[in-house]
């Protein structure tokens, strides 16, 4: 243990000798370990994020879409996607979802406690001589019950506009900030695509999701009066329901299946043309993604270790034939190869460690300014640093064996007459 510190030592004072130098060889190092913890605190934070999102809204949450799994894969992109997903024609089921979708699995279904059909489009939406393209959802007064929304002020639309198709809306504080300041929205009239809609309620602020799409920028009316007066459609875009508690899910899910097959006239043996997606499918295949990209990224990151590595086996190849005198007296005062092996050894793992050291300062800094200045959420985890300190310790004894080998088996003579 005496012997080790004592190599260490001498190790960082061979490379203060040279500041500059041991810096400049040690940066692929720095940039290799910064760059690996900073892509995978990013990875981590948007997986944190997108989690937030989901849970958000409930875990006990499932999401029916029209078509079948495989039309799912295709949007968008038609048969380029198709291509790519290696979907064959036959494997398509085009499909709608209806109101009396909606309306059967609150008849029949048992495990679930609410469910709301949703339409979301883009529209013009005008007030006095402004107007913008706004995101319009469309659904049931349950609505905010399942995304957990906030009324603000005024009230939410009820049962009797969504039966009566009534023209109200309720306006996200995005769309308030933008045409109405700090006038009380209340009691106004705004057109969407040109038809008159009375103001009654406004949304708590929910801020950007982890898209960075603004969730404040929306109006939202009767689903009815999407249908009857704005587009001219008797389709939904998807019906979310609402499960007791999510160990229900799997059993909720077979029960919506077997009622829309039936509402569908769906024959034994036909796909459905129906997907089903619960919150933990959604949690597991954005932790899948996250974890891949996380794993890509990084992997091209770690390729600045290895070059960081090459510029350490270059030094202390330099090292060893500026040092070759001192080689040669230590071996001629008693000091065996393995004691030379060791020494250069331990400078180039002090090297590499150092620099993994400063490759984390490095990703803080950068992992802090995504933070402050950008909408990115960045996570640091002691595993991506465990693993780039590991992965730049073993890229200093890989790298440094050679040189650390050469010094050792050189010829203490012919060391001593060098000049």
């Amino acid at each position: 243990m005496r012997r080790l510190a004592e190599n260490i030592k001498i190790a960082f004072q061979s490379l203060t000798v040279n500041k500059l130098r041991s810096f400049l060889t040690m940066l692929g190092i720095i940039i290799g370990v910064g760059a690996v913890v900073a892509v995978m605190a990013v990875g981590t934070g948007a997986e944190q994020s997108i989690l937030e999102d989901i849970q958000s809204v409930g875990t006990n949450i499932i999401s029916i879409a029209p078509g079948s799994e495989e039309v799912q894969q295709m949007r968008p992109g038609g048969g380029v996607a198709k291509a790519m997903a290696g979907i064959e024609e036959d494997q398509i089921v085009e499909g709608d979802l209806y109101l009396e979708d909606h309306e059967a699995l609150e008849k029949e279904a048992t495990l679930i406690t609410e469910t709301s059909p949703i339409i979301s489009k883009m529209s013009t939406v005008s007030y006095l001589g402004g107007s913008s393209q706004i995101l319009v959802t469309a659904s049931t007064e349950n609505y905010t019950d399942l995304r957990n929304y906030e009324i603000s002020k005024g009230i939410f639309f009820s049962s009797s506009d969504v039966a009566n198709s009534s023209n109200v809306v309720i306006l996200g504080q995005t769309v308030i900030e933008d045409f109405f300041g700090r006038i009380n929205p209340i009691g106004e009239i705004i057109k969407i695509d040109g038809k008159n809609f009375t103001v009654i309620g406004t949304l708590e602020s929910m801020g950007s999701n982890i898209m960075g799409m603004d969730q404040d920028n929306t109006v939202y009316i009767p689903i009815t009066t999407a249908q009857n007066k704005l587009y001219g459609i008797d389709t939904v875009d998807n019906i979310m329901v609402e499960v007791e508690n999510e160990d229900l899910i799997d059993k909720a899910s077979n029960e919506i299946e077997n009622i829309l097959r039936k509402q569908h006239n769906i024959l034994t043996g036909e796909s459905n043309d129906f997907e089903i997606l619960s919150s933990a499918i959604m949690v597991d295949m954005i932790s899948s993604v996250t974890d891949i990209l996380s794993i890509t990224l990084s992997s091209i990151a770690a390729i600045s270790l290895l070059v960081g590595g090459i510029g350490i086996m270059n030094i202390m190849l330099v090292s060893v034939t500026e040092r070759t005198r001192e080689i040669g007296i230590r071996k001629a005062i008693g000091a065996k190869n393995r004691d030379i092996l060791i020494q250069f050894l331990t400078e180039s793992v002090v090297l590499s460690i150092a620099g993994g050291f400063l490759g984390i300062v490095f990703a803080v800094l950068l992992t802090g300014a995504l933070n402050n200045f950008t909408t990115l959420t960045s996570v640091i985890t002691a595993f991506p640093i465990v693993l780039s300190m590991s992965f730049s310790t073993i890229i200093g004894l890989v790298f440094g064996i050679f040189p650390a080998m050469r010094a050792a088996r050189l010829n203490p003579i012919e060391s001593l007459r060098h000049e």
